[in-house]
């Protein structure tokens, strides 16, 4: 069983477009897996030949898990209008890793602060619902190393503490690569370190 501290939540490929409509205007809202913050522009460049009639790409991402990297852009729309209210159902679907835009094509009339407000919060909800979002496990990778006659020690030592075997190559030196839940590691690392001859590395 693992805690909550072991998993984050994200999305494994791009959602369907949405589109909401206010006075006109269009605002289409799209969700994109972020792996690093450097996939934001090519994402953005290839939206543009995407929709060359549109006004603004408004966009916000989020990376990482605890005290997460975030931006948010409002790309000449009023300030906090747009970025901050997209961010905003980031926040609130608590996904990360993750970059959300809104594609605005402007339909001749103005809609005022709170009316742009409303437009990119709702396209960024309706986005993240159209999203298929999974939960990913934290986990931290061990390397085994050890004799063959230790074999039965250390299988025994890991079924207990129920990790998952990554990789194992069985030769008269033994190396097996397990993944273990971050909130685990320190307890499977002790555990293993009562066997004799055997070398741990994190990696």
């Amino acid at each position: 069983m693992h805690s909550p501290s072991d998993s984050y939540k994200t999305i494994a490929q791009p959602s369907t477009v949405v589109l909401f409509k206010d006075r006109k205007s269009k605002f289409y809202g799209q969700a994109f897996p972020l792996e690093t913050p450097e996939e934001v522009k090519p994402i953005l460049e290839s939206l543009k030949k995407q929709y060359p009639s549109a006004n603004h790409f408004c966009y916000a991402w989020q990376m990482g898990i605890g005290k997460p990297n975030y931006r948010a852009n409002d790309d000449g729309e009023p300030k906090n209008s747009a970025g901050m209210p997209i961010y905003g159902q980031i926040q609130s679907f608590e996904v990360t890793n993750i970059l959300l835009v809104v594609v605005r094509v402007f339909g001749g009339a103005k809609l005022g602060v709170s009316g742009l407000i409303n437009a990119y919060r709702t396209a960024s909800q309706m986005a993240l619902e159209t999203a298929v979002i999974k939960e990913r496990l934290i986990q931290t990778i061990l390397e085994l190393q050890f004799q063959y006659d230790r074999m039965n020690e250390v299988m025994r030592t890991l079924k207990r503490f129920k990790v998952h075997i990554v990789s194992q190559k069985m030769e008269i030196q033994c190396l097996l690569k397990i993944a273990v839940p971050k909130s685990e590691t320190e307890k499977v690392r002790q555990g293993l370190e009562k066997i004799r001859h055997l070398n741990i590395t994190i990696l």
